[in-house]
């Protein structure tokens, strides 16, 4: 295994490398299968073809989760997650058709779904990151 921050070889067992310091698994900058150089937002590494994982999201998978559960059919959940576009739709059918029956129902049930697709880890920040537990 190697360091994913300065890809000097670290110890499986090692919860830190003894080279820079960094914790085992932090880091983007080299492949922790080969130690090769990665290019920025590479999803393989060119050297040995490993994935390269993303880093965590700063957003928590839990809030994202409670906050489509609880006001879901606002997008308050989007918003949280960056996707504003989404969340300025979904604010804008609840409110605009809350007289309806249809309209707020349609919304909350998008926002179960996506309270689901949450916490299956099947849902990202609006960057791409996985959502840190």
């Amino acid at each position: 295994m190697f360091c994913k921050n300065c890809g000097k070889e670290i110890s499986d067992v090692a919860d830190f490398c003894t080279a820079c310091g960094v914790a085992k698994g932090k880091g983007e900058n080299f492949c922790s299968n080969c130690g090769a150089s990665i290019t920025p937002g590479a999803a393989v590494c060119l050297n040995c073809g490993c994935a390269v994982s993303k880093p965590e999201s700063e957003k928590s998978k839990i809030i994202a989760g409670v906050l489509a559960i609880l006001v879901g059919s606002l997008g308050i959940h989007s918003f949280y997650l960056g996707y504003t576009k989404k969340g300025i739709i979904q604010l804008v059918l609840s409110l605009a058709l809350s007289w309806t029956f249809v309209a707020p129902l349609g919304v909350g049930i998008w926002a179960i779904v996506d309270a689901v697709n949450i916490f299956m880890g099947k849902m990202f920040d609006a960057d791409g990151k996985p959502l840190k537990d």
